[in-house]
């Protein structure tokens, strides 16, 4: 036999092992563990195993043990018991440095692990250098690097150190409204909203001085500060207000202004503060606090750029409707709405409140998710109602230029795919999520380049993803797996979005997960055991069981609304997607109520385009109010108050609705 070739004639089920055993060689050497005679020795016994047959063995068969390998010498290892756990706290942005405090005569290399996977071998861009004393190094650090990591010398893992990485966050803050005029006698409410790690203690100036609401009849602190109440107002109060938001790590503030004046009078009328409803008829413009409907499009309504009908009547079709299935927010300025019986999306002009262009896409797009990091939206296209030719497109430059086109990506048999959400914290967002038609697997892309990075693989717990979710808290993603028969769902899989790797299944829990825009809350309908299962991340990045709910419907659709009692808290607001029931549940103290006969909604067989057949959809980070539809109408909900508000009739099929904020 030629050894020299020897390596070349393995199979690939002991490349892994050849890999490994040759870099912890090189750790060896390079912390002078062996003498150069030993090493010497450990390289021939290495050589011998990987070529005595000429090819690997399809066998399993001990490498090296580096037991057996220590002839003479006696590796004796320690860990205090003060130091078995490590608490490192980093602010954002910094690096960080975790050290093994592991000691020992003939100390092997330290090993370094995070939720079960080895860290050493991987090339990972932020986790690169060990270092001569075996220490961790993480650069730029960012909220999904905080969790659990241990550590243990090669060789002897019943004795590990663990460290636990807090990553804290200074506060960013918001206000609403940024100006606001009153007349006197009226009631005043100025809002303000901070997330950061800890979380953020507000304080409120007026005009750079303290307020004392204390010592005032008339101010009013709610929720620990996150709403200032001026029950009311008289023209001293005209101001600036000022919320500055605190924490161990920061600063920071904003300016809520108010006037009181005797005719206060917006100077332009407001186009912002409203949903955008999409049903048969066209396109209803909602203001929820007043329960007016601002402006309605009609399907015969032209569009801007070709005088084409917005919903013209096609081949059969009677009589004459609109028919959407999916909307999107283009920070302010558009709606992007598909028609996949058209095979084209509508671009509406929210200044001008008017359809200004089609963009025409391959047939029946069906989903739109708005990638806002790079402002361009990803459209799903299904070929037919059969789902036989699905593909990718991508619309560029989504909120500049007056005229807009689809790309079409390489991806076939696309199935379904996921953009991570953006928040105050999270501004920007690198990769999407594809899952292709009956493949265990999903497709890591780039959002720049549209190209696959990566291909994870769910192989070996037999999951084809249905959807997903994400926290940007540790960096759990979570997977939900097709049910292969009615009676029993497969659990949820985590992925680790540092190493991308599957840690394994998420306890027991069943169903599709949705995350808090803040990520500190995961909220998973299971409808086999008919409970909500509310899952937290703590500041250390630790998942755990929070709350098990009673959840009396069948959930269609979720959606979270910040809590009107407490700063940094949650309600989730739930639709029946078979019953006239809503559900509200108090994230925080697990209390629930349920609002009924809000009307039946639409039969699952209208709605042939995937998703909820009941959608909710709430009013932003400080609006009060939610809309949901039933067949024929439309609920507009006191979230506050948990009570329906009103219900606008002759809206038939207003599934596809859309918030507006401040423009």
């Amino acid at each position: 036999m030629n050894n020299t070739c020897c390596c070349c004639r393995c199979c690939c089920c002991c490349v892994r092992e050849i890999l490994l055993i040759f870099k912890l060689v090189c750790l060896m050497f390079c912390y002078s563990f062996f003498s150069f005679s030993f090493l010497t020795h450990l390289i021939v016994l290495f050589s011998s195993h990987i070529c005595s047959c000429g090819i690997c063995s399809l066998e399993p068969t001990p490498i090296i043990s580096l037991h057996a390998l220590i002839l003479t010498e006696v590796v004796q290892l320690s860990l205090a018991e003060d130091q078995q756990i490590s608490v490192s706290t980093v602010t954002v942005g910094l690096s960080a440095v975790l050290t093994c405090a592991i000691q020992g005569t003939l100390r092997p290399p330290i090993i370094w692990k995070r939720n079960g996977i080895i860290l050493n071998f991987l090339d990972l861009e932020d986790i690169n250098d060990f270092g001569d004393d075996g220490s961790l190094y993480i650069t730029k650090v960012t909220t999904i690097h905080m969790g659990n990591y241990s550590c243990h010398a090669y060789g002897y893992e019943d004795l590990y150190q663990t460290h636990v990485l807090q990553v804290n966050v200074p506060p960013v803050i918001l206000v609403y409204p940024e100006t606001q005029a009153q007349e006197p006698g009226v009631s005043a409410s100025l809002h303000c909203h901070a997330d950061g790690i800890p979380n953020p203690k507000l304080l409120w100036l007026k005009n750079g001085m303290d307020l004392q609401p204390r010592s005032s009849k008339q101010l009013s602190l709610i929720a620990n500060g996150s709403e200032l109440l001026i029950g009311s107002v008289r023209y001293e109060d005209t101001g600036a207000y000022t919320c500055i938001a605190k924490n161990e790590v920061g600063v920071d503030e904003d300016i809520s202004s108010l006037f009181v004046e005797d005719s206060a009078k917006k100077t332009r009328l407001s186009v912002g503060n409203m949903f955008y409803v999409f049903s048969d008829e066209g396109i209803t413009v909602l203001q929820p606090s007043e329960c007016e409907i601002h402006r309605h499009m009609k399907r015969t309504e032209r569009i801007v750029a070709t005088y084409e009908e917005m919903c013209p009547k096609g081949e059969g079709v009677s009589p004459q409707h609109c028919v959407w299935s999916s909307a999107v927010n283009i920070r302010e300025k558009y709606i992007y709405v598909t028609q996949p019986l058209l095979s084209r999306l509508l671009v509406v002009d929210i200044q001008a409140q008017k359809v200004v262009q089609a963009v025409a896409t391959d047939p029946f797009p069906v989903k739109m998710l708005y990638d806002k990091s790079h402002d361009q939206v990803w459209v799903l296209t299904w070929g037919d109602m059969d789902r036989t030719h699905p593909t990718l497109q991508v619309i560029p430059q989504a909120s500049v230029g007056e005229v807009h086109h689809a790309i079409r990506t390489t991806f076939q048999r696309v199935n379904d795919f996921f953009i991570p959400p953006t928040n105050l914290i999270i501004t920007h967002v690198r990769f999407a999520f594809v899952f292709l038609k009956n493949e265990p697997a999903v497709h890591k892309i780039d959002l720049e380049t549209f190209h696959r990075v990566k291909t994870i693989s769910l192989k070996n717990y037999s999951c084809i993803p249905l959807s997903m979710a994400y926290t940007h808290l540790s960096g759990f993603y979570f997977i939900q797996c097709q049910s292969k028969s009615h009676l029993q769902a497969p659990p949820q899989l985590l992925i680790d979005s540092v190493t991308d790797a599957v840690i394994g299944p998420n306890r027991n829990v069943t169903g599709q997960p949705f995350v808090s825009p803040d990520g500190r809350y995961i909220v998973t309908p299971d409808q086999q055991r008919s409970t909500l299962v509310v899952q937290t991340v703590s500041f250390q990045g630790e998942l755990g069981l929070y709350h098990e709910l009673d959840q009396p419907v069948a959930v269609s659709d979720l959606a979270f609304q910040p809590s009107f009692t407490e700063s940094n808290q949650h309600v989730v607001v739930a639709t029946s997607g078979s019953g006239t029931d809503l559900l509200f549940a108090d994230l925080s103290s697990g209390h629930t109520e349920v609002l009924q006969s809000l009307k039946e909604p639409l039969a699952l067989q209208a709605w042939p385009w995937g998703g909820p057949n009941r959608v909710v959809v709430s009013g932003g980070l400080f609006g009060q109010y939610l809309v949901t539809p039933s067949a024929e109408s439309l609920f507009v909900l006191n979230g506050k108050q948990r009570t329906p508000h009103c219900e606008v009739s002759d809206i038939k099929r207003g599934n596809t609705i859309v918030w507006v904020g401040e423009v």
